[in-house]
């Protein structure tokens, strides 16, 4: 079917994750916006670790898609297929808009992200995972980046007389574009917490178990050392989620099966195609690259729409980061700050409340006390 039912220009979304949610509610009084996503809630991940610490934040990160546009609206459905042209979707039906925004965003393991489009499962699979982390007296995580020192952070701040161990086979945390002096300030602020990092080796195997759930798992690295714990969790493996896509948009992926865009965030061929957020190749998959893209992409077709002005330009960010470890914890990367943000900082801008207030004022609802 024809998305133009008016005088306005038609945009598909494709994909409800940070970059889809922002273009379309920059859009929505300018276009006849269809946002498209398999699931009925946005799960705001930024505050998942958060959740599996304290799940009275289960009432907060889970946020209705259906009160996200005014004039717009919101499919629950899945794009099966996506040619550049038109949008077919897990029902039969098929979209064929202006404009098409791929936001499909990536997977992650549980629980950073979950594969759970309902909202009353993703929330009971969220208490499953914490009900097991109560009972467990160590906890093993592999994999070092962001979310792994994140997740030993909640644990070991919510549950002190837990044992944390971060395994990676990395020889320092935190890969990447960041300063040597932040990765110092993270591991005396863990050294501090008591989190054990075990560096430098790899596993032989990882457990046979399935991550998050309450079972004794043991791994040994290849330099000899065996790690017991009685619950672990998987902090490494990011998918875009691009293989739905066919024609001339699949050849647009590179080798990992990002979106090769140019700077006006147009997929490689395609003029009215974009592709913002973690599948696009314009920058680091984070949830703060991922808005400033959507509302770039939004400033554009406004403009495009409006018939003022000339597309702007995106502008791949310096290194930025801020890792919270626990709500008073962390330490970060950040623009206008010369050298490391320290826990002050880092709890004011993020550690506290997560983002979480912004999203909630974004998708009109009442934030939870």
């Amino acid at each position: 079917m024809s998305e133009n039912n008016g005088s306005r220009p038609s945009v598909v979304i494709v994909g409800g994750g940070f970059a889809g949610i922002n273009a379309a509610k920059a859009l929505d009084d300018v276009a006849e916006v269809t946002l498209v996503d398999p699931s009925d809630t946005f799960l705001h991940n930024l505050a998942s670790w958060r959740a599996l610490v304290e799940p009275e934040w289960l009432d907060r990160i889970f946020l209705p898609y259906d009160r996200l546009l005014r004039h717009g609206r919101f499919v629950r459905d899945r794009a099966v297929d996506v040619d550049g042209t038109a949008v077919t979707l897990a029902s039969g039906e098929v979209l064929r808009p202006e404009y098409i925004v791929l936001a499909t965003g990536s997977s992650y393991p549980f629980p950073a992200k979950t594969d759970e489009p309902d909202v009353t499962a993703a929330r009971a699979k969220f208490l499953d995972a914490h009900h097991a982390l109560l009972g467990a007296g160590s906890a093993l995580v592999v994999g070092a980046g962001a979310a792994g020192l994140e997740l030993a952070g909640e644990i070991k701040t919510s549950f002190p007389e837990k044992a944390v161990t971060i395994v990676d086979m990395g020889d320092d945390i935190l890969p990447g574009p960041y300063d040597q002096e932040l990765r110092e300030e993270l591991r005396r602020q863990l050294d501090k917490l008591g989190v054990e990092l075990v560096l430098g080796s790899p596993l032989h195997a990882l457990p046979d178990t399935p991550a998050a759930t309450a079972a004794s798992v043991t791994v040994s690295t290849e330099a000899g050392e065996e790690l017991s714990a009685d619950i672990w969790f998987r902090a490494f493996g990011v998918t875009p989620a691009t293989g739905f896509l066919s024609g001339t948009l699949a050849g647009a992926r590179d080798h990992l099966g990002y979106l090769s865009v140019d700077d006006q965030l147009r997929v490689a061929g395609h003029e009215n195609v974009f592709a913002i957020g973690d599948i696009a190749d314009a920058d680091r998959n984070m949830a703060a690259t991922a808005k400033m893209q959507a509302d770039l992409l939004a400033a554009n077709l406004r403009a495009r729409i409006n018939g003022e002005g000339e597309a702007a330009s995106y502008q791949k960010l310096p290194p930025v980061v801020a890792i919270p470890l626990g709500p008073e914890g962390g330490a970060g990367q950040l623009p206008g700050i010369d050298g490391v943000a320290g826990p002050d900082v880092i709890a004011q801008v993020k550690g506290r409340a997560l983002l979480m207030e912004s999203y909630a004022e974004l998708f009109d609802v009442e934030p939870a006390a």
